[in-house]
């Protein structure tokens, strides 16, 4: 891909001023939305992600940090002087309600763009409608595999692939002598994907696994774990979504005396167990997409969600993304219009643009290229390993 850099020095300023920072490398692509020049209101874009239920642990705090990049956007001079407006819907982390959202965005809105879904289950429902209303639909949290394919055009993600997850997991755990893996999958979208993933790579490897499924809202495991436990599994991988299923299986776990090593999905380590129950995940190996804390651009925003919220941001391997997604899209707005077709060329483009969670480059099927890291819980802390 092309390398230019576009020098925009009045917005790069004010981005130091407001506590962005954020240095990129745009696509050569000239303003061609003469609308853009000559309309003062809003330019509206959409937002979808689990606003309610037990996902909303992660959206909330995900519209809190998309709030606070659009101030700071707009604080900065907006989209060459229009003010960036997000039109908020509740996709409830599954396939029908945010298929609901996108259709309601792209038809009823009118919307070019959408930041989301966050729940890989959302974006694989609402890529088709994106892609058929030509409409870009850009997610900081979906990391099913299948939407590599699935996504189509007009989906591009900035938070890397599960496929990179399971591979780091499966090959941790064979490289320790580990050769049966038991699994227990919540039955969605992104912990199938993410078992799916695993489980190849380490069948491949010559290692086995059992997999035990539930479905969200289970609360009684004694059973599976009882199985699971008789296979003579060498260690067991929680591969889930929400955070109360993971507390209720350790415990039982604990219950029935099984002492066994642990692997977990990546969402773990920064969910609510880590503040009430560290020991029940002491140990764990989990694999995230790593937080650089020496990138400055991401210390400020730290410091600005801490002064706007009065907390640090939760889950910063995917606020850092969801950050990033706004100052993305904004300069794809300033350099080609509010059109669906512009921007998709625009991303399609797209190489090593700079912000919180560093270097962002996007491959032929939209992903981001890079990948997750090995890390240890100890002391309710993900700590990198060292291979």
């Amino acid at each position: 891909m092309k390398r230019i850099f576009m020098a925009f020095g009045t917005f790069a300023l004010a981005l130091v001023l407001v506590g962005a920072g954020c240095g990129k490398t745009q696509p050569d692509m000239q303003m061609q939305d003469e609308n853009m020049m000559t309309d003062n209101g809003p330019i509206q874009v959409g937002f979808i992600g689990p606003l309610t239920g037990e996902a909303a642990t992660y959206g909330e705090p995900g519209k809190n940090v998309i709030a606070l990049a659009v101030e700071q956007v707009n604080a900065s001079g907006g989209i060459n002087g229009r003010d960036l407006q997000v039109i908020y819907e509740d996709g409830k982390c599954n396939g029908k309600d945010a298929s609901n959202a996108m259709t309601k965005l792209a038809t009823i809105d009118n919307v070019k763009a959408v930041l989301g879904g966050f729940c890989s289950g959302e974006s694989l429902a609402a890529a088709p409608i994106a892609n058929e209303n030509k409409v870009l639909l850009f997610s900081s949290g979906s990391s099913s595999p299948d939407l590599s394919v699935q996504g189509g055009k007009y989906f591009f993600r900035d938070y890397p692939s599960d496929a990179t997850q399971g591979k780091v997991l499966a090959e941790a755990a064979y490289k320790r002598g580990w050769r049966k893996v038991a699994v227990l999958q919540e039955q969605t979208d992104y912990a199938e994907a993410l078992q799916e993933t695993f489980s190849k790579k380490f069948n491949e490897l010559g290692g086995s696994v059992i997999v035990e499924k539930f479905p969200s809202g289970s609360s009684d495991f004694r059973t599976q774990l009882t199985k699971v436990k008789d296979f003579g599994a060498d260690a067991l991988f929680l591969t889930i979504q929400t955070f109360k299923p993971a507390e209720n299986i350790l415990r039982q776990k604990n219950e029935l005396g099984w002492n066994i090593p642990l692997i977990g999905s990546d969402i773990l380590p920064g969910g609510d167990i880590v503040q009430n129950s560290p020991e029940l995940i002491e140990g764990m190996l989990v694999a995230e997409y790593g937080v650089d804390m020496n990138n400055e651009t991401l210390q400020k925003f730290i410091a600005a969600y801490q002064e706007k919220y009065g907390e640090e941001p939760p889950y910063l391997s995917y606020a850092q993304t969801e950050y990033d997604s706004v100052f993305i899209l904004a300069d794809a707005l300033r350099a080609v219009g509010n059109d669906g077709e512009k921007l998709q060329e625009w991303f399609s483009h797209l190489t090593d643009w700079q912000g919180a969670s560093g270097s962002v480059t996007f491959d032929e099927n939209g992903d981001r290229v890079g990948g997750h890291r090995l890390e240890v819980m100890k002391d309710g802390k993900a700590v990198p390993v060292e291979e």
